[in-house]
């Protein structure tokens, strides 16, 4: 291997029109190898690596995850036009042997992907014969999930004798960081592929990379600040859209336009105008913290000013009321962020009947103490506490395609159907 660390940049979308787009633009940053990402493959068969073949000179890698078959797949891909072919190291140590025979014969290289090896540093030792390249990778599911390549790299470079390529969520900051750990080769993914300037964003990470020397690991915060600063750059949409579509709390908006809450969830179950609860909420919330409350109607309020005047004072990020809320000239004033089902003028009596940190259901919608709230103009979405770090992940990686489209749309004048290639990606019917 040189002793300059290679970009290698994968292009993990279905589109091979944008494939080829953003292949040019990732070179002109300064990327070393183009990757023919597995969903691209899917996409459009060995005729993907054709295409990046013939309208590219740089080494091509074909994300095949072979498991199987070892001989075939990387004969058709090395047929195709690639340099290198990724094949999983938990395959039978019988396919990576037929895939070294096929790689020997059709002069392409193989690249061991540790995706799912329970014991990573193991597998890599067992194999490194019978590749050119091992590969520290945790996969995209796992990175919502938490988990982490810089974990296990270090103790692959020091037991194996092969160039030792990482992959997994990584940004010029954490790129810099493998190669000073010893990694030959950075794949870098969304980070590239799905900025709205490509070849700046590779410009960034080789730049990084390049002058990786000895570079500390990047700090990881407490996961809730993670949380709360993921979901502070992403919307309500892109929430949704990381959760499968789901939908917000139904015909609950934003009395002051323009504002956004984050924070966990405080719930309140009281009755129509019953305010004491809602009220006593804001004593038990904490700094951050979104206070919840299920009505059992909305005829009378069971939030006003002054309620809100005290949410201030505590640091609440915010309110949302799936009932009726008062004073709705005086909060606008304000400017806190409050989300109500209905404004009206009455408020009913503090009789205290309710609860205060007990599972809610807001129009079909569950809330649970402790759930991630994010509400903005577009509505209100609950996030279940024990997948908030995944679903947060999910939408800024939503939040990124949308970037790239919009510059698509934006800058070359193109419409969202050509982008995207709806007509071809529309559900066959029978």
């Amino acid at each position: 291997m040189p002793s300059k660390p290679i970009l290698q940049v994968a292009l993990d979308v279905v589109e091979l029109k944008r494939a080829v787009e953003i292949g040019k633009e990732a070179l002109e940053g300064g990327a070393d190898w183009l990757e023919a990402g597995t969903p691209l493959i899917k996409s459009e068969g060995m005729n993907a690596v054709r295409e990046l073949r013939k309208n590219f000179s740089c080494p091509i890698v074909a994300d095949m995850k072979t498991i199987d078959v070892g001989n075939v797949e990387v004969e058709i891909a090395a047929k195709s036009g690639a340099d290198v072919v990724a094949v999983l190291a938990i395959s039978s140590d019988v396919t990576l042997q037929e895939a070294r025979r096929s790689a020997s014969k059709y002069g392409c290289r193989l690249m061991a992907d540790l995706i799912e090896c329970r014991d990573p540093v193991k597998r890599a030792k067992e194999i490194e014969d019978y590749v050119d390249y091992i590969c520290v990778h945790v996969g995209i599911d796992q990175q919502m999930a938490g988990m982490d390549p810089l974990q296990i790299l270090e103790e692959v470079v020091e037991e194996v004798s092969v160039p030792v390529a990482v992959a997994g969520g990584l940004d010029a900051e954490r790129a810099a960081y493998c190669v000073s750990r010893g990694a030959d080769i950075v794949i870098v993914g969304s980070n590239i592929v799905r900025s709205r300037d490509v070849k700046k964003a590779a410009r960034v990470v080789r730049e990084a990379i390049d002058s990786a020397k000895t570079v500390k690991i990047p700090e990881k915060r407490n996961l809730d600040e993670e949380i709360r600063s993921i979901l502070e750059k992403v919307s309500t949409p892109n929430v949704s859209d990381a959760m499968h579509r789901a939908k917000a709390i139904p015909d609950v908006y934003p009395l002051v336009r323009g504002k956004k809450i984050v924070g966990k969830a405080v719930t309140v179950s009281t009755m129509d105008g019953d305010w004491a609860k809602s009220v006593e909420a804001i004593d038990v919330a904490e700094k951050g913290d979104v206070i919840v409350i299920r009505c059992s109607g909305d005829s009378a309020a069971v939030w006003g000013e002054l309620a809100t005047r005290s949410c201030m004072n505590r640091g609440i990020a915010g309110v949302v009321i799936y009932g009726a809320v008062r004073d709705v000239d005086d909060i606008r004033g304000l400017g806190y962020p409050v989300f109500a089902k209905k404004e009206v003028p009455n408020a009913g009596e503090p009789k205290g009947f309710g609860e205060i940190g007990v599972k809610i259901d807001c129009g079909g919608v569950t809330v649970n103490p402790g759930d991630w709230i994010i509400a903005d103009d577009n509505g209100v979405m609950v996030i279940p506490a024990k997948r908030a770090y995944e679903i947060a992940k999910r939408a800024l990686e939503v939040k990124k395609n949308e970037e790239r489209i919009r510059g698509e749309i934006e800058e070359k004048g193109k419409t969202l159907a050509e982008v995207v290639e709806l007509y071809r990606w529309e559900k066959l019917q029978r």
